[in-house]
């Protein structure tokens, strides 16, 4: 998600803010967010990505007592945390789904289930370096909540974007309003993941409290 490209497509927005194609492509032509055309075709300048990212989170800050600001501690505990010795994609989303669907938060596990799938079939939530972010934000849950999965051998079949096999699943479900609160746990997931000394320590860990804890620090 760092060193994003001065001049960014409609594919790379979308990779970078999580969301679907089709949704950068409204935003662009209802000027939502800020765009230029090249003749037919949709460009973005990535400051202007940031610069609108923060826009938005300010705003959400703004209307006050309605907003608290998101620590990874608000959104799960060590007991949402799972490890495997070996794992496939398939296996590790429905385990994901099934532990996330046991929340207050959540009241339909097939709303879940389908629309985790679902964004898997747009475009596959392997980032990249080894980690996943599979996500959805639905109209029937209360409030953000997420579940990691460590997986030692790696899920060899996600397709990430590296071609890597996968061994760090963070799965975020999220009301269709919190898009704000959505991005900043995304991106505090992704600054840390980026820093090599702290993923090596949670692919390191033995327990999910280790893991948690590492996490969390």
């Amino acid at each position: 998600m760092e060193n994003l490209p001065e001049i960014m497509t409609i594919e790379e927005v979308a990779q970078y803010l999580r969301v679907s194609d089709r949704t950068v492509y409204e935003w662009a032509q209802k000027g939502k967010i800020p765009a230029g055309k090249l003749g037919s075709i949709w460009r973005f300048k990535s400051s202007d990505v940031l610069a609108w990212v923060d826009k938005q989170l300010v705003s959400e800050n703004s209307k006050g007592a309605n907003f608290v600001p998101l620590m990874l501690q608000n959104v799960f505990s060590a007991t949402d945390v799972v490890i495997y010795d070996t794992a496939t994609k398939d296996e590790v989303l429905h385990n994901l789904i099934d532990m996330i669907s046991e929340k207050p938060e959540i009241s339909s596990k097939d709303e879940v289930a389908e629309g985790i799938f679902h964004r898997e079939l747009l475009m596959s939530t392997g980032i990249g370096r080894g980690i996943a972010i599979p996500h959805v934000r639905l109209s029937s849950v209360k409030g953000i909540v997420m579940a990691v999965a460590f997986v030692r051998d790696g899920v060899s079949d996600y397709e990430a974007l590296d071609d890597m096999p996968v061994h760090l699943v963070f799965m975020i479900v999220s009301r269709v309003d919190q898009h704000a609160e959505h991005l900043k746990l995304v991106s505090q997931l992704s600054q840390k993941v980026k820093d090599p000394a702290l993923r090596k320590r949670l692919l390191e860990s033995t327990t999910s409290e280790e893991l948690f804890g590492v996490l969390t620090k």
